[in-house]
């Protein structure tokens, strides 16, 4: 850390060079620019610049290394771990940066390094088309991408990391590039599942794919017929075409016109089917869900950005998640899943993978692609005091499913699991070359708050 006078001079600069806010501890804003979707994550960084251009994103992490400050990137902060905040870092703040750029002709969208999921899929609604997305609305499109990006779209569309087309980053030196297939590819080999390990990425360039149409299906059933309902939805998934996807899940019944009153607050079992066609088309492939008794259902077309608000969770309240990604759903595996669901503190989830997934690129960091299903632990709660019971029940579900488990996972949907979930998030035998590529980037791992690679 550099002398007080200098920093004080350093910042003083910052605050003029910079075209965006910067804000520092007990400034007017700090406390709401600090605060992120999880509220377990109380970070207090020793700078935050609010980014507006690239420019801006290459002054703040100049200052950064003058001073010798560790950097955290924020997007979305929808990070469970909240990596998007490191105490006493810059945190470099790129929400300003949100600009979606379709580009219809060429079949590819340019999305800023700040964009939310939101933006991407409403800047893509008009043009019929969208991208493999998260699962809410709310999350960042960096990171989702880099960190490999799975969503609703998945089966169909693949990855998101494999329609990405382009990045362009800011290094650890300060210094601007792109990388594509054709221009730094070993860079770009690593950014496919490498996260923000590599430099902020200012802008992403994603392949789009035709959506003319979209359908869904949520159908609650009472919780006791889930060993039933989970038999009939793998079924379901597993014959069906890759445009069907979507979740088993045990939930609580939301305040939703859809909802009799009488369910509100209850522990219910929903399957959710969602299909990248018509409703027509969803019913046909549904139709065995819908032949089983259910107290609510909601099936109906809509578009697809005002699908992915409608499961978004809200912020401040405490999270905590996890998953497995599993060699199968036999009946054994669904038998233990339901029964954990008793215990559930909000969202206790089973997703089909399969499709464009498994189909996609090979040779990349993104060892989970094989996986059939997958089970997501999905924590949120209010009170501090459940912590520990919260934390207990994602490593129970975890547990359960150990003897279906690949050993490969989503490294988004985890927190600081430690190094050997890191391992398994991106391939032991991809570690070395990963180190590699990090060590020609940020050999001084200036960009750590993250699922880190160290340098080689």
């Amino acid at each position: 850390m550099a002398p007080l006078s200098k920093a004080g001079t350093a910042l003083a600069e910052l605050r003029d060079d910079l075209c965006g806010e910067v804000l520092a501890p007990g400034d007017p804003g700090y406390d709401d620019a600090r605060t992120v979707f999880n509220a377990m994550v109380d970070r207090r960084p020793a700078v935050i610049a609010r980014c507006e251009s690239e420019a801006d994103v290459v002054t703040a992490v100049r200052f950064a290394r003058e001073l010798d400050l560790k950097i955290a990137v924020r997007g979305g902060g929808h990070s469970v771990a909240g990596d998007g905040l490191g105490d006493g870092a810059l945190v470099v703040d790129l929400r300003r940066m949100n600009e979606v750029t379709v580009h219809p002709a060429a079949g590819a969208v340019r999305v800023g390094g700040g964009a939310l999921m939101g933006d991407l899929d409403r800047a893509c609604a008009p043009y019929a088309v969208a991208t493999t997305g998260g699962r809410v609305s709310t999350t960042g499109v960096g990171g989702l991408v880099l960190g490999g990006g799975s969503g609703w779209l998945d089966r169909a569309f693949g990855l998101s990391v494999d329609n990405l087309l382009g990045v362009d980053l800011v290094t650890a030196d300060g210094e601007t590039l792109t990388a594509t297939a054709e221009d730094r590819p070993e860079l770009f080999w690593a950014l496919h599942g490498g996260g923000g390990n590599f430099g902020v990425a200012t802008s992403l360039t994603l392949r789009t794919h035709p959506l003319p149409a979209f359908a869904v299906a949520l159908l609650l059933y009472p919780p006791g017929a889930g060993p039933e309902v989970a038999r009939v939805y793998r079924d379901v998934l597993e014959a069906a075409p890759p445009e069907a996807g979507g979740e088993l899940i045990f939930m609580t019944g939301p305040p939703a016109p859809f909802v009799p009153p009488e369910l509100v607050g209850t522990p219910l079992c929903g399957a959710l089917v969602t299909f990248a066609g018509t409703e027509e088309e969803l019913r046909k492939v549904a139709a065995p869900l819908l032949a089983l008794a259910h107290p609510a259902e909601l099936v109906t077309a809509l578009h697809y950005a005002d699908f992915q608000c409608m499961l978004d969770d809200p912020p401040g309240l405490r999270n905590h998640w996890s998953a497995e990604y599993l060699t199968g759903a036999p009946d054994e595996l669904l038998d233990v899943f339901c029964a954990r669901a008793a215990s559930t503190p909000t969202q206790h989830v089973l997703f089909p993978l399969s499709g464009a997934v498994a189909d996609g690129p090979t040779g990349y960091p993104v060892p989970y692609r094989e996986a059939p299903w997958a089970v997501h632990p999905f924590a949120v709660w209010e009170d501090p005091a459940d912590d520990a019971r919260c934390r207990q029940w994602v490593k129970d579900v975890r547990a359960d499913v150990q003897p279906w488990s690949t050993g490969a996972v989503y490294l988004n949907f985890t927190g600081d699991e430690g190094p050997e979930r890191v391992a398994a998030g991106l391939g032991a035998a991809n570690l070395r070359r990963l180190a590699e590529v990090k060590a020609r980037y940020d050999p001084d791992n200036v960009f750590r708050f993250n699922h880190n690679i160290k340098p080689a």
